[in-house]
């Protein structure tokens, strides 16, 4: 598994205002917004259902990551994807910084990486209770 997630009775937009805000509690960011579905709609003309890579980033974690690897930012940011589903339902799925940050063997990476998910995953449980 490289990824974890869950789902939520809102809508797309709803959603990311849901994630930004409990993203800031565990002191993450959003670097960038990515529109999949508007980018393919533009460039190809597919019609596709909303689709968002919302890339966060926790500052201090960051910090921490690149001093123990500074390649390590091809990795980086964490990336949470919104995407509505067929029955209108709505995914927010979290990268999985353990599997991701697994392929970098420094010292301190590993830990890292555990605090990183664990940060996440109260993320996904703080959607889920609101």
């Amino acid at each position: 598994m490289y990824g974890f997630n869950v789902t939520l009775k809102t809508t797309v937009s709803e959603a990311i205002e849901r994630v930004t805000d409990a993203l800031a509690t565990e002191g993450f960011g959003i670097l960038t917004t990515i529109d999949v579905s508007g980018t393919l709609k533009k460039k190809l003309d597919l019609d596709r259902r909303p689709y968002h890579i919302l890339g966060a980033c926790n500052p201090k974690l960051a910090s921490q990551a690149l001093d123990a690897d500074p390649d390590i930012g091809l990795l980086l940011p964490c990336n949470v994807v919104v995407r509505e589903e067929k029955d209108g339902d709505v995914t927010v799925a979290f990268m999985d910084p353990v599997s991701v940050l697994g392929l970098v063997d420094r010292d301190g990476v590993e830990e890292l990486a555990g605090e990183v998910r664990a940060r996440l995953e109260r993320v996904r449980d703080l959607l889920v209770a609101v």
